[in-house]
C-alpha cells in the first residue's frame, strides 16, 4: 500500500537524517531574504519525514492487526520522533537569534510568535515521554481496531455495526447497543489502566514545562492565543443555556416519531417504524462517485481534488476487521495531496465524513503554496472550518444521493438535528477533559462518575440510561480523541458555530460566500484566526449572543 506516498529515502539510516539535519544547522544565512530561503530548506526536510512517517501512520491505521506495520509505527515513535523534535528545537533557537526574528515583517510576525511559543515549551525530557505516550496511544487503537462481534452468523467490526443503531426495530437497536458496550465492558480495566498512564505522563510534561497542568500545557501547544479555558468553560455554559434546551424539544418529538414512552441510549438514532432507513450508498465506489457529483455542484475544482485522489490511491472508504475505528484526513506534504481514512457502512453519517474530510483535503489543497512548514499547518479552529462549512455548503446537492424526494429533505433535517446533539457532546468532552487534567490525582472511579454527571447536565430529559448507569460512565472510551489528541474537541463546537455563519451567509448569496471562503482556506495558518474568520466573511465569536442567535437559526431550519 506504500504507492500513495512519497519515499524519497531510507528513514531508518538515522546516521543519514542526522547529516542532513546538520547540514541546514550549520548554514549561515546573512540577510532576511537569506534567512527566508534558509526557512525553505528546513521545511522541505520536515516535509519529507513528515509525509514518510504519515505514510507509515495511515498504514497502521488502515492495518491495525499488522506487526510489521505496527513495529514500523513504533519506530518512528522511538527513533526519528526524537530527533526530528530535537531538530526543530535547534532550528528554531536558531532563527529566532536571527535579524530576521528581532524585528520580523508582517509575513514572519506569526510565524516569530508561535516558534518563541515552541521554544519556550520544547523539553528533552518531554520528547521521551512522548515516546511513552504515543506508545500509549498505539496500544488503543490496537484494541479497539479489534473489537469484534457476532451478528447472526456474521463476524462484525464496530463500525461495520452502526447501521444497526439506526434500525427502525427497537429489539435490533438494543442488541446492536449492548453488543457494543460489552465490548467496551470487556476492556474497561485496561482502557482505564492507559487513561491513568496517559494522565501521569502528561502531568509530568506540564511538570516539565513550569505549568500547574496540562491543560494549561496543551493551551500553550495548540496556540491558543485568541481564548483562554475559562472562554471553553463559558461556552459550555452558553450551549447548555440555547442548545440544550433545543436538543430536549427535538428529541421528544423524535420520541413521538417512534411512538415510544421512554427514550432509550439505542432509540437516539432511530427510524421511525413508516420509513426506511436511509441508505444514500451500497459500496465505496458509489460513495466516491456520488460524493464527487455533490462537490462538482457546488464548485468544479471541489470533485476534481476528489477524483485526484482517489487516481491516486489516496482514499480508503469503506469497514473491516483489522482496521482502526474512526476517520481522518491526512496531509501529505511532499505530495502535496491528502489521504482519507474511513469506515463506511452505508449509512447517511457516512455520506457526512467523506464531505466533511473534503473540506480539510480542499484546505490543505488551497494553502499548500506556502513554502514555510508551519504555515499550511492550519490551527484546529480552522481546519474544522474548512470541514463543517463543507457538510452544510454541500446540503442543497445532496440530491445525488438520495433523489428530490422527501428522503433529502429527512437528511437535512436529520442533519441539523445532529448538530443539536453534537453541540452538547463536544461541550462535554471538552469539560470532561478539563476535569481530568485540573484534578490528575483523581481516581478511575471518580473519573466514571464525573463523566456522568458532566454528561447528564447536557443530555436531553427524554433521556432514559436506567439500569445503564455504567454504560454511561465509560461511553467516554470510545472517544479516541481523549487517548491519541487531548483537548481536541472544543475546536469542533467552535468551529460548528463558524460554519453555521457562513451556510447563513451562503443562503443568502451563495457566489459570495464560496469566494470569501476559498480567500480564508488560502490562509492556511499565516494569519490569525479572527483574521481567518474575517476573511471568510464571519466572526470568531462564540459569545452568548452569538449561540443563541445560531440556536435561532437552527431551528429555524428545522422548522422550514
Amino acid at each position: 500500500m506504500t504507492d500513495f506516498y512519497i519515499n524519497r529515502f531510507d528513514i531508518r539510516d538515522t546516521d543519514n537524517l542526522k547529516q542532513s539535519f546538520d547540514a541546514v544547522l550549520e548554514e549561515s544565512p546573512d540577510t532576511e531574504e537569506e534567512w527566508k530561503d534558509w526557512l525553505e530548506r528546513r521545511s522541505a526536510l520536515l516535509d519529507e519525514i513528515e509525509e514518510i512517517i504519515t505514510g507509515h501512520y495511515i498504514e497502521f491505521q488502515c492495518f491495525s492487526d499488522d506487526e510489521d506495520k505496527k513495529a514500523q509505527v513504533e519506530f518512528d515513535q522511538q527513533h526519528i520522533e526524537p530527533l526530528r523534535k530535537a531538530f526543530q528545537s535547534k532550528a528554531d533557537k536558531k532563527f529566532l537569534q536571527s535579524p530576521a526574528a528581532q524585528n520580523p515583517s508582517k509575513e514572519l510576525e506569526l510565524l516569530v510568535k508561535r516558534l518563541r511559543n515552541q521554544d519556550e515549551l520544547y523539553s528533552e525530557a518531554n520528547t521521551q515521554l512522548e515516546i511513552e505516550e504515543d506508545a500509549l496511544a498505539t496500544r488503543y487503537f490496537e484494541i479497539t481496531g479489534s473489537m469484534n462481534v457476532e451478528w447472526e452468523g456474521e463476524t462484525l467490526s464496530l463500525s461495520e455495526l452502526s447501521p444497526k443503531l439506526e434500525s427502525s426495530s427497537r429489539a435490533i437497536r438494543e442488541k446492536a447497543f449492548r453488543l457494543v458496550s460489552g465490548c467496551f465492558k470487556e476492556q474497561e480495566e485496561e482502557l482505564q489502566s492507559i487513561m491513568s498512564s496517559l494522565i501521569k505522563l502528561r502531568q509530568k510534561k506540564a511538570d516539565n514545562a513550569g505549568l500547574s497542568n496540562y491543560r494549561d500545557y496543551m493551551f500553550r501547544n495548540y496556540e491558543r492565543f485568541d481564548y483562554s479555558p475559562e472562554d471553553c468553560k463559558q461556552l459550555a455554559e452558553s450551549i447548555k443555556r440555547h442548545i440544550v434546551p433545543l436538543k430536549d424539544k427535538y428529541a421528544h418529538r423524535h420520541m413521538e416519531e417512534l411512538q415510544l414512552f421512554s427514550y432509550r441510549p439505542w432509540d437516539l438514532r432511530g427510524t421511525p417504524a413508516h420509513l426506511e432507513q436511509l441508505k444514500p450508498f451500497s459500496n465505496a465506489a458509489e460513495l466516491t462517485d456520488k460524493s464527487k457529483a455533490v462537490l462538482n455542484r457546488v464548485h468544479p475544482s471541489y470533485g476534481s481534488l476528489l477524483e485526484s485522489m482517489y487516481r491516486n490511491n489516496r482514499l480508503d472508504l469503506e469497514a473491516r476487521q483489522g482496521k482502526a475505528p474512526g476517520g481522518f484526513c491526512c496531509y501529505l506534504p511532499v505530495s502535496r495531496d491528502s489521504f482519507i481514512f474511513m469506515n463506511a457502512a452505508e449509512v447517511h453519517d457516512d455520506m457526512i465524513t467523506i464531505l466533511h474530510e473534503m473540506g480539510h483535503c480542499l484546505h490543505n489543497d488551497r494553502s499548500s503554496s506556502f513554502s514555510v512548514h508551519e504555515y499550511r499547518s492550519a490551527p484546529m479552529e480552522s481546519a474544522e472550518l474548512a470541514s463543517m462549512s463543507m457538510e452544510l455548503l454541500t446540503m442543497n446537492h445532496w440530491s445525488e444521493f438520495y433523489g428530490e424526494d422527501k428522503d433529502m429533505l429527512r437528511a437535512k433535517h436529520d442533519h441539523f438535528r445532529d448538530i443539536l446533539n453534537f453541540l452538547p457532546v463536544g461541550s462535554v468532552v471538552d469539560q470532561f477533559q478539563h476535569w481530568l487534567y485540573e484534578n490528575p490525582q483523581h481516581s478511575e472511579q471518580e473519573r466514571l462518575h464525573m463523566f456522568r454527571r458532566i454528561q447528564t447536565a447536557y443530555d436531553s430529559s427524554a433521556a432514559d440510561w436506567s439500569g445503564l448507569e455504567h454504560e454511561q460512565e465509560i461511553s467516554w472510551m470510545r472517544i479516541l480523541h481523549i487517548y491519541e489528541v487531548p483537548f481536541y474537541f472544543i475546536e469542533y463546537v467552535i468551529a460548528q458555530l463558524g460554519a453555521l455563519q457562513v451556510y447563513r451567509n451562503y443562503q443568502q448569496d451563495p457566489g459570495k460566500t464560496l469566494e470569501a471562503f476559498n480567500e480564508a482556506l488560502k490562509l492556511g495558518s499565516s494569519r490569525s484566526l479572527p483574521e481567518v474568520y474575517e476573511a471568510a466573511g464571519i466572526r470568531f465569536d462564540f459569545s452568548d449572543e452569538m449561540v443563541k442567535e445560531l440556536a435561532d437559526f437552527i431551528e429555524q431550519q428545522l422548522e422550514e
